[in-house]
């Protein structure tokens, strides 16, 4: 479905088959988002982020990681931002080396090159943890539906705590709606050709109001070209 229509949801048993990795293993790897850092351009637009960045240069499969200044958002991305670079903390050490992350890089690396062959891809990563009280904002995506500029994107749902709502929705560039699923079960893999469809993410609110709403993810996305 994603070279055909542009959009696809790969179930968390076709992902976790895919990556060859058990429950210990994606457990270990959840506990990378206790270590985000606030994101202040979303605190600006009233949304409680937690976020960390990292880039790569991934030429058949392998990821080396590039340095990384300001975060630029392209054109015809997300309007909020448009003429901002941002800065963001890095990816953490113990995050850039887990073997799970770089697992994550090879599956996607086959898959973006199904929509193009490209000899070194601009990979850039960012884990995401959204919170959200019961009158909170809780926008995963605040500028709405967007394009990120790029080949692929994709969203990996890696935990998800007393949550309902945060339902992703992708449409072409006329509108018409292709994709609509709630990554529910951590896992759930969301593919996107970004060249061709937009896409963003309902709010998420709290099933039990004495505690806030979580969503963790892990946004990859594919881009040729290079800054």
């Amino acid at each position: 479905m994603l070279t055909t229509t542009g959009a696809a949801v790969m179930p968390a048993l076709d992902t976790t088959r895919s990556l060859g990795v058990g429950q210990e293993e994606w457990a270990r790897f959840a506990r990378h988002w206790r270590h985000l850092a606030p994101d202040p351009y979303a605190a600006e637009l009233g949304v409680q982020r937690l976020r960390r960045y990292g880039q790569y240069a991934v030429r058949d499969g392998l990821a080396r990681r590039v340095p990384i200044g300001v975060f630029a958002q392209p054109e015809d991305s997300n309007p909020l931002y448009i003429g901002r670079d941002r800065r963001f903390e890095p990816l953490t050490a113990g995050f850039d080396r887990d073997p799970l992350l770089h697992r994550v890089i090879r599956l996607l690396a086959r898959l973006a090159g199904a929509l193009d062959d490209v000899a070194e891809w601009n990979v850039k990563v960012h884990p995401f943890r959204i919170r959200s009280a019961a009158d909170g904002n809780g926008l995963p995506t605040p500028e709405g539906m967007h394009r990120d500029g790029v080949t692929l994107v994709t969203s990996l749902l890696v935990a998800r705590r007393n949550a309902v709502g945060g339902e992703s929705t992708v449409c072409d560039l006329t509108g018409r709606r292709l994709l609509k699923a709630t990554l529910a079960e951590p896992g759930t893999l969301m593919l996107g050709d970004d060249r061709r469809t937009v896409h963003g993410v309902s709010p998420i609110r709290p099933v039990d109001g004495s505690g806030p709403a979580q969503r963790d993810v892990l946004v990859i996305t594919f881009a040729s070209a290079w800054p």
